[in-house]
């Protein structure tokens, strides 16, 4: 293992680190943006959903660019649009200065979260084992940094602009640092052509047939991770009865476990394979999922959430490194980027659609009722368990093959 593959995953780890940071930062401070613009109840939602949709936009142009531009500068300069997108939200005073920055805000985060995963499937092929989960959970951590300075902010009543301010001063300079060691383990040690296409190989229109089952898998997903998002203290408060305190635990519980799971979860897949981890894990979310719908109180409730958090975390790392896994090995690794980038699309469908669901169902039935809708698609994502399996490239038992050619590439020749 090369010194130039270390510091690629450092770096790559940090950027996962510092998005994690920036989204946190974001949408907890949802109600404090609205009350410094003077967004409306009804104009809110439009907002809202406006990112998510900018954001597939942006990574279904990632997907796009990737056939000339490598995935590494992509990241490179998607990042700092974020965090200056991030400041830009916190500072302006106008609706339509909002309305500019959640667009770049949104169209940039579809590009960074589609660029920072084609990486981290590259690297997880060239390192020849799962590091995939290891990356996210990095993520995770930096959500919850988030989420505490967003508290802090206004537990002290601090403008948005202050919150941010420092977060983006300390950040921006380090992801530009920490680009320097980018590595696109894909591509070849050779320069860019001169037709101006990167130098990876391969690359042709990958086939929707091959991704349909993880497509559903990572909207699955992320239905389940907006219900806990948007609707775990609502559903404790109103449904089990808690304290407004205790109400706001959930969703802390729900990222710790979420934290811990995706730590040792590379762990697991090493050990057992993905169709075994994905499996587990899509049962163990299930079961979360029964367990919040008949609570009989809030303790037993923050029990499910916590199953929750164990379960749904292994996921959307492993569909992505399926994914890119299934197109490298069917069309080669220009195709593992554009795989990527059009599954992460998916991850904005669960997120648009899993909310409103859950809403729409709880008030039209009962929300002990509309937990069950998760739960039964979180079991589907067990019968897919079995478009994890390895193909090419693998042993019988679903662990890597390492793949020599690949190890020692970087963005820099090396």
């Amino acid at each position: 293992m090369t010194d130039v593959l270390r510091r690629g995953r450092a770096s790559l780890a940090f950027s996962f680190f510092a998005q994690g940071v920036a989204f946190a930062l974001l949408v907890t401070r949802i109600p404090a943006i609205q009350g410094r613009y003077g967004v409306s109840d009804a104009l809110l939602p439009v907002f809202l959903a406006a990112v998510p949709i900018l954001a597939g936009v942006g990574s279904t142009t990632a997907g796009q660019l990737v056939r000339r531009v490598r995935p590494s500068r992509l990241l490179r300069w998607s990042q700092p649009v974020v965090l200056l997108a991030l400041l830009g939200v916190g500072a302006g005073d106008r609706v339509a200065e909002l309305a500019v920055a959640l667009a770049a805000f949104g169209l940039a985060v579809g590009m960074l979260d589609a660029s920072m995963n084609m990486l981290g499937v590259s690297l997880q092929r060239a390192y020849g084992r799962s590091i995939m989960l290891g990356f996210h959970a990095v993520y995770s951590l930096g959500g919850i940094l988030g989420a505490s300075l967003a508290w802090a902010g206004a537990h002290w009543h601090l403008a948005l602009w202050v919150s941010y301010l420092p977060v983006v001063a300390v950040l921006l300079p380090a992801v530009l640092v920490g680009s320097r060691w980018y590595v696109d383990a894909d591509s070849p040690a050779t320069p860019e052509k001169a037709d101006g296409k990167a130098g990876g190989e391969g690359g042709g229109t990958v086939a929707f047939r091959l991704l349909l089952p993880l497509c559903l898998v990572m909207t699955f997903a992320y239905i389940g991770d907006s219900t806990v998002s948007n609707w775990s203290a609502k559903y404790l408060q109103d449904t089990l009865g808690s304290s407004e305190q205790l109400a706001t635990v959930p969703f802390n519980v729900y990222m710790v476990t979420t934290l811990l799971g995706r730590a040792l979860g590379d762990t697991g897949v090493r050990r057992f394979g993905a169709v075994a981890v994905v499996r587990l894990g899509a049962l163990v979310g299930a079961l979360g999922f029964a367990v919040v719908a008949g609570a009989p109180g809030p303790w037993v409730g923050m029990l499910g959430f916590t199953l929750l958090g164990l379960g749904l975390c292994v996921l959307v790392p492993q569909t992505f490194a399926a994914a890119g896994r299934h197109a490298f090995d069917t069309y080669g690794p220009g195709a593992s980027d554009q795989a990527v980038a059009r599954l992460n699309i998916f991850n904005y469908v669960g997120f648009l659609v899993g909310s409103p669901l859950v809403g729409a169902l709880g008030d039209a039935w009962s929300y002990r009722g509309a937990m069950l809708v998760p739960m039964a698609l979180v079991l589907v994502t067990s019968v897919c368990a079995g478009s994890f399996a390895p193909r090419a490239d693998r042993y019988g038992d679903g662990h890597e093959r390492p793949r020599t050619a690949d190890v020692g590439r970087g963005s820099n020749g090396l």
